[in-house]
């Protein structure tokens, strides 16, 4: 008995750590195949300064996404600690988020600021968040409490 209450448990704890995506709240942002960050590897941005393409054979899943890594040792080092390598915003730009959008983001635009991962939809449009960041930030903090949950753009 007490194994089917701990396979219920489990199965419970799987749910609920799927349902954004599975509910379509669209709290994290991923491609068509539930692969985040356009299968970039989110531990390299911060151990090279370089956005890096992971691959397909060295991935963990993690809150309902699946995140592609460069080396094993990426792999691991984000499966020890995933919210000190997940890009803020869920993933969406963070230019967007500021100005109340969730819209996709170009994985080569980012920028690594106070040990945070954040990522924009284009390099023009990174130049736009770069001018205040302190700024941008301060609104897309604010913002994204409100648009977690709603749908992308």
């Amino acid at each position: 008995m007490k194994a089917k209450s701990l396979a219920s448990a489990a199965l419970l704890a799987l749910a609920v750590s799927l349902s954004p995506v599975v509910a379509g709240a669209q709290e994290l942002n991923v491609n068509h195949s539930g692969v985040a960050i356009s299968g970039y590897d989110a531990v390299a941005y911060f151990t090279t300064a370089k956005a890096l393409k992971g691959s397909p054979e060295i991935t963990a899943t993690y809150a309902g996404g699946t995140y592609r890594f460069t080396s094993t040792a990426n792999r691991d080092a984000f499966l020890a600690n995933p919210a000190r390598y997940l890009p803020v915003y869920g993933g969406y730009c963070a230019y967007g988020v500021a100005h109340g959008h969730k819209v996709d983001v170009d994985p080569e635009a980012f920028r690594v600021v106070d040990d945070k991962l954040y990522l924009n939809y284009s390099r023009d449009v990174q130049k736009k968040w770069l001018a205040d960041i302190p700024g941008n930030i301060k609104l897309a903090d604010s913002s994204w409490t409100s648009l977690r949950d709603k749908p992308r753009d």
